[in-house]
Formats: C-alpha cells, structure tokens, sequence
C-alpha cells in the first residue's frame, strides 16, 4: 500500500477555473424580510384576491346548467338497462331517452356538453398511448411503439389509424334534444366545438381522397365506423380533423371531466336560447362505462365572458384572500406588541442583548 501524498500538481490540477461562476463569487441579492415589506404584502393581496373572487362567483352564478345522468337509460317498456344490453354484445345500439324540464330560460348561446366519470384520461401510460406524426396526415405502416397494443389489427395485421389507445377509446354516443313545446328537436352544430388551434395545426389529413388513402389501415379495434366516415352529413368533417375527434384527443387532468360535444344553432329555430319548459333526451346509447365503474351524463349550459360554470376558482380566491388578511392582521398585532423597528434589526451586533 503506498504512501505517497499527491503532489502539488496533481492537487493543482483538480482546482476549479478562476471564474467568477466556479469560485462562487457571484454577485448575489437577499432580501430582507421586515414587518414594513411583508404585511402590506399580505393586505394587498387579501383586499385584491377578495372582489376578484366576489367577481367571479357572480359571473359564474350567471351561467344557466342543467346536468341529466343517462347511465342507467333503459328503452321503452324494457326493465334492462342499456348498459347491459350493450354490454352483452358491444355491437349492439341501444335507443333510450329521458324526459326532464328547464325551470328557466336559457338565454343567449347554448352548449351541450357530455360527462364522464371515473376515467383516468390522465394515465401516464394512456396519455403517450399517440402517434402524433401520423395525426399530421404522415401516414405510415410502421405506427410509433407508444400505440402498443392498438397499433395493429389482430384480425387483418393493417396498422390502425388512428393508433393508440386514446383514439380507440373515443366517445361515441349520439346525442339529441327534443322539445316537446316546438315540438322539433333542437339544431346542433357539429364543428366549432375544437380549438382552431388544434384542428389547423395539430390534425392534419393525408391528401386526396379520405377512403383511398386510408385504404391500407384498419379503423381503430373499439370503432363502428370508419376515420373518413365519422360524419356522413358534412364530409370535411371526417378524418384526423373530425372536431369529435379532435375533442377526444384533448386528455382531461381529472378523472370527472365533461367535453364539449354540440352548439346549439341559433339561426333558424330558438334564435334567443332554449326556452324553458319539457324537454326531451334522445340517446344512441353505445358507449360502455360499466366497466370501469363510471357514469355519463349530458350538461346543456350557457356561458358568461368568463366561460362556463366554474364556482371553484371563485371560492380560492375568496379563501386565499381570506386567509392573507387574517394572517396579515395576526402579524401586525404580534409586530405591534413584540416587534423591533427596522433599524433595530439592522444594527444587531454580537453584543446585542437577545430581549
């Protein structure tokens, strides 16, 4: 075993570089916190996080909701609910509908949203489960790995498009509202409902004719229709750019969401909202949720300039708000009775008595 010391050398030569960033001499900034900087701080955000909470609780209170849960919808004069029916043969298409009333008026521009519950669009693994290069219309036999296992037909071998799980798990009931007083179901559009961004950036479709470029895939395992049929009544709707679609491919953070499925056309019938009285829900009831323990249900809202109901970000505000001012009025009675003045703390000295 040697004994050697490391010469000076070899100490010289694992000294860092004469720099201000590797000899830690970097100029540097603390703040100092004192009663006179920290309490306004705290009353400035209490007085300014209150109103803004007040504020948007009104516009929040504003907006018009009514919430129908279909899960259970069963057909006319049948005891078994949709979901069984369809979960004994996922093929099947259940025709239900549900009866409610609007209490009031709707008034100004109406959505229909769908609801689901207990689904965990925020998987890790479900969220990577795209091939985002062949939603640009790059259309490949080879499909990215993250697709595995919807990225290829068991039957035909075909690659799929749209891979992934997130596709293959699209929602696809079909939803329509008819008022029994107009005695007509209610218009709906079907585009407008996808962030221009997503859908001029995002989604991209192969050129050419839909059917013949994706004559060599397969539709994704769980479809019943086809990625250039999706929407037999307006053709440049179908494809990666379908907004359903599009809508889908958006992953909810929670895993109770709701997603924008139609407006209501206001042009011809119902130009000034959905008028108050007996409704009725059609449902094309295809979309399994018994599975995972979940339920679905359709919201039909309207907005304000804030957008739709959201009472919770109003709340924070107001607690947040709260909790600044309490804190802030609990500092400032400990400051008052116990605090020393700034001048003070900067003249500590080693000599400084500690009461």
């Amino acid at each position: 075993m040697s004994n050697e010391f490391p010469t000076s050398t070899h100490v010289l030569q694992k000294k860092p570089s004469e720099s201000a960033f590797k000899q830690q001499k970097l100029p540097a900034w603390q703040p100092i916190l004192t009663a006179g900087t920290v309490l306004p701080t705290f009353f400035v955000i209490g007085i300014s996080f209150i109103p803004i909470g007040v504020g948007i609780l009104y516009f929040s209170n504003g907006v018009q909701e009514k919430i129908i849960d279909y899960t259970d919808c069963s057909p006319s004069n049948n005891i078994t609910t949709c979901a069984d029916i369809i979960a004994d043969n996922k093929n099947q298409i259940c025709n239900c509908s549900i009866n409610f009333t609007l209490d009031i008026d709707f008034m100004g521009q109406v959505f229909i949203y769908y609801g689901l519950t207990n689904f965990y669009q925020n998987h890790r693994r479900y969220v990577k489960s795209r091939d985002d290069v062949q939603l640009l219309g790059k259309l490949s036999p080879v499909v990215s790995s993250d697709c595995y296992p919807y990225s290829s037909d068991p039957k035909t071998s075909k690659p799929i498009a749209p891979c992934g799980a997130i596709a293959n798990s699209m929602f696809n009931d079909e939803l329509n509202l008819f008022s029994k007083r107009h005695k007509q179901f209610v218009p709906i559009l079907r585009t407008g409902i996808a962030w221009p961004s997503d859908k001029e950036i995002k989604f991209r479709n192969p050129p050419g004719n839909l059917k013949e470029a994706f004559k060599d895939f397969a539709k994704p395992i769980d479809w019943r229709k086809n990625v250039w049929e999706l929407d037999v009544e307006d053709p440049s709707n179908n494809g990666f750019q379908n907004e359903d679609f599009i809508v889908w491919m958006r992953t909810a953070a929670l895993p109770n969401f709701r997603k924008l499925y139609r407006r209501v056309n206001h042009s011809s019938a119902f130009v000034s909202g959905l008028e108050k009285g007996d409704y009725e829900l059609h449902v094309n009831y295809m979309y399994p949720v018994k599975g995972f323990k979940g339920t679905k249900s359709v919201i039909i809202s309207t907005t304000s300039i804030l957008g739709a109901k959201n009472p919770f970000l109003g709340y924070a505000y107001i607690v947040v708000g709260c909790l600044c001012l309490i804190v802030g009025i609990l500092f400032l009675i400990i400051h008052i009775k116990y605090g020393k003045s700034t001048v003070e703390v900067v003249n500590v000295t080693p000599t400084t008595s500690y009461q």
